[in-house]
């Protein structure tokens, strides 16, 4: 791991718990203390942490005014619609994101939810739009395809895709758009796997928007490695049931020792089923999650991989902004933000 890559994780432990212990972070990041005390001394000296005895805290940053409201065109408040698909997993993080950033922009949000249906997220732009949004952040029910083009390219308001990406060459692609990259994420899984010496692996996953992109990263990772190619469970629309836990089963008894589960949730029950047909986690099989939702929670605790959620919504809400009243011919800006993998207790050395 490079110094700017090892200091930017500081950051954000520091940012996300408020304080944490020196000795902590060197196990986590798998560097000497020296290596760690040399990495702090830097982000000290940019008044990024605080150093106390024995760990570091938060920099606290000398009070800014507060901004004036963005001003939408003809003189008011910027009001951004949202539209996600759902409001109550995943989703809550990036709406977090938005709404915090949007406030320092001076500008308000106002949320719909299309409850992944194509015809209610077109239903609810409509909607946002005849009550006077200047412009939207919009997260599709599934990732674009040519069936989306005439109401992508057609939209009544400036947009900004969220957490999903238009393919190679269309129209639509015109859009700027902020995303998680999910195949990067998984790729991370399957490495650290690979590094405790797990070489049989299994992934899980049920049917959604990133599952497709979380396979290929994992299957990527796995063959640049050389490991045997994984045994794939496909998990149903309702959550893990006996067939998939007993799938899963069978390839920890044909050897499996290392596994990703997408999403953490499901992960949660697989874990439970696991453990009541005496699978131990970590000593039988090493698991990751995928999203970091719950994963904490697990006992034990899981490794996860953490799509940068936050970020997303305020990265979506700034190149809004700057469509809406900076540069509103600037060229399309796709971005895309890479997760972090999360070590916890569900992952260990194979043995």
């Amino acid at each position: 791991m490079f110094a700017r890559e090892r200091q930017e994780r500081i950051v954000r432990e520091v940012r996300e718990r408020g304080s944490v212990r020196l000795a902590e972070l060197a196990e986590q990041l798998g560097v000497s203390m020296v290596t760690l005390r040399r990495d702090v001394e830097v982000l000290a000296g940019q008044g990024l942490v605080r150093r106390v005895h024995g760990g570091i805290t938060r920099s606290e940053p000398a009070p800014s005014p507060a901004p004036g409201p963005a001003p939408a065109p003809g003189g008011q408040q910027l009001v951004i619609g949202m539209v996600v698909p759902t409001a109550s997993y995943y989703y809550p993080a990036v709406i977090k994101g938005a709404r915090e950033q949007a406030e320092r922009h001076g500008a308000r949000i106002v949320l719909a939810v299309s409850r992944y249906d194509d015809e209610e997220a077109r239903a609810r732009v409509d909607q946002l739009a005849g009550s006077g949004v200047d412009g939207l952040l919009l997260t599709p029910s599934r990732q674009p395809d040519a069936r989306h083009e005439d109401w992508l390219t057609t939209l009544p308001r400036p947009a900004v895709m969220v957490e999903r990406q238009t393919g190679l060459g269309r129209l639509s692609s015109r859009l700027d758009s902020v995303a998680s990259h999910h195949a990067h994420g998984a790729f991370l899984a399957a490495r650290h796997l690979a590094d405790l010496g797990h070489r049989r692996l299994v992934t899980a996953a049920r049917p959604s928007p990133t599952t497709q992109s979380v396979r290929q990263g994992f299957l990527a990772a796995v063959r640049e490695l050389g490991l045997a190619e994984p045994v794939q469970v496909d998990i149903g629309a309702d959550g893990p049931a006996d067939e998939q836990c007993a799938q899963v089963l069978a390839a920890v008894a044909d050897g499996a020792t290392g596994m990703l589960v997408h999403n953490d949730s499901d992960a949660l029950v697989l874990v439970q089923q696991l453990q009541a047909a005496g699978v131990r986690l970590p000593e039988d099989l090493s698991l990751v999650a995928y999203d970091d939702e719950v994963a904490a929670l697990s006992a034990p605790p899981l490794t996860a991989v953490a799509p940068p959620k936050e970020a997303v919504g305020r990265r979506a809400v700034d190149l809004l902004v700057r469509r809406l009243t900076d540069d509103p011919d600037a060229p399309a800006e796709h971005t895309v933000l890479l997760p972090e993998l999360k070590r916890r207790a569900s992952t260990a050395p194979a043995r």
